[in-house]
């Protein structure tokens, strides 16, 4: 028998301007402001562990390249001003 996660209680203070939307999107939806809540922190966690793993996938993939045309390709791609890929965002993901 599957067992659910007992939920832990969670205060917190969010701009109105979110608050707005959230409840928007609640009635849109038909559901709970807080079910709202719920699901764009699940995404934006699984969108920061996807963007962790296309980080360490072109880490790898720059230090196992031998064309040096290659891996100048993909380090411009790392550091580009618009890549959600920076190096700095990395940082805070190394165990």
């Amino acid at each position: 028998m599957a067992q659910t996660e007992k939920a832990v209680r969670q205060s917190v203070s969010i701009p109105p301007r979110v608050a707005r939307r959230v409840r928007a999107l609640a009635e849109r939806q038909k559901t709970s402001a807080n079910r709202v809540l719920v699901d764009l922190i699940e995404a934006g966690l699984q969108s920061k562990e996807a963007e962790k793993e296309r980080f360490f996938a072109l880490a790898e993939k720059m230090t196992q390249t031998k064309d040096p045309k290659e891996r100048k390709r993909l380090r411009d791609y790392c550091y580009a001003p618009t890549s959600t890929l920076r190096v700095h965002h990395a940082a805070a993901f190394v165990p």
